[in-house]
């Protein structure tokens, strides 16, 4: 579930950890790893099961029937789920872990969503004595079985350097950017960059291929001079053998390029060459590509 790790001492706190998905899953894992006592929930009770046995049952985790149930007596809760509506359930619905929390707990939220829904619940969580930090996170599955993800934060300086130790467990890096939304807006121009970064690969690693070249070898080549990146040294090598079953996958990516074309109306800003991209990933999931990884762009080249 997750890979070898040197963990910082930290004092042992209790925590709740509400998502076991792909990211959720060994981010929880780690936590526990590093001495923590975590308490988790899913949606699929079967999954969080599934999640304690893998680990040997330990002594210190337990699985949740409820948010709410998770939350009580944590000093954090922290949650990975699908969008705004799934973070809002976990949050404040009927059976939220905002219900149960007490004063001067924190809940720091890695879930990729909107700007606004993290104003709000910050807003919220100070009526009820309630510290919120929004925290996206980059680095996909590996990042997180790795744990060298990395975090963007908004929310209160205080709250942040509370919860930053705490996050070391499965990043590399953890940065406040500002206030409540920040972390998201951060996470916003993060899923830009990626999105040109994925297509100009594509394009270079479909016209090679056109011309005969040997492409292992040419990303060997260039990998080590400016054309350098994370998704070339990533993906390159399995985009030229055309895998794709791995890594995030290009409906997480259009949800999350939804959230930047609501924040750009809202701002004025133009993102011209993001739409356009935006349209080739909606051909990848006409072809059945919804599931693809990202890098899967270079399918609708071939």
């Amino acid at each position: 579930m997750i890979a070898d790790k040197t963990y910082e001492p930290v004092q042992p706190l209790r925590l709740a950890f509400l998502g076991l998905g792909t990211m959720g899953a060994p981010m929880a894992a780690h936590l526990l790893k590093a001495g923590h006592h975590v308490t988790v929930y899913n949606r699929t009770r079967a999954k969080a099961d599934a999640w304690l046995a893998e680990l040997g049952n330990p002594p210190h985790a337990r699985v949740a029937n409820t948010p709410r149930d998770a939350a009580y007596g944590a000093d954090i809760v922290l949650s990975c789920v699908g969008n705004d509506k799934d973070l809002a359930e976990v949050a404040t619905g009927p059976e939220g872990g905002f219900l149960s929390m007490d004063r001067g707990t924190l809940w720091v939220d890695h879930t990729t969503t909107s700007a606004q829904i993290a104003r709000d619940l910050a807003a919220l969580g100070k009526v009820k004595g309630i510290t919120f930090i929004d925290a996206p996170v980059s680095g996909g599955n590996l990042g997180a079985i790795n744990g060298v993800l990395t975090v963007m934060c908004g929310g209160e300086q205080e709250a942040f350097d509370r919860a930053a130790p705490v996050l070391k467990a499965y990043a590399r890096a953890v940065t406040r950017l500002g206030e409540p939304g920040a972390g998201q807006l951060a996470k916003m121009v993060n899923q830009i960059c990626v999105a040109g970064v994925v297509q100009s690969l594509a394009e270079a690693l479909a016209f090679g291929q056109k011309a005969g070249l040997d492409m292992h070898k040419v990303i060997e080549v260039i990998s080590q001079g400016a054309a350098s990146s994370w998704q070339m040294a990533n993906r390159g090598p399995t985009m030229v053998d055309d895998r794709f079953d791995f890594g995030f996958a290009v409906d997480w990516m259009r949800k999350d390029l939804g959230l930047c074309f609501d924040e750009a109306r809202r701002q004025g800003a133009a993102l011209p060459v993001t739409e356009q991209i935006d349209a080739y990933y909606a051909e990848v999931q006409a072809m059945g590509g919804g599931r693809w990884d990202t890098s899967s762009l270079i399918r609708r080249l071939r």
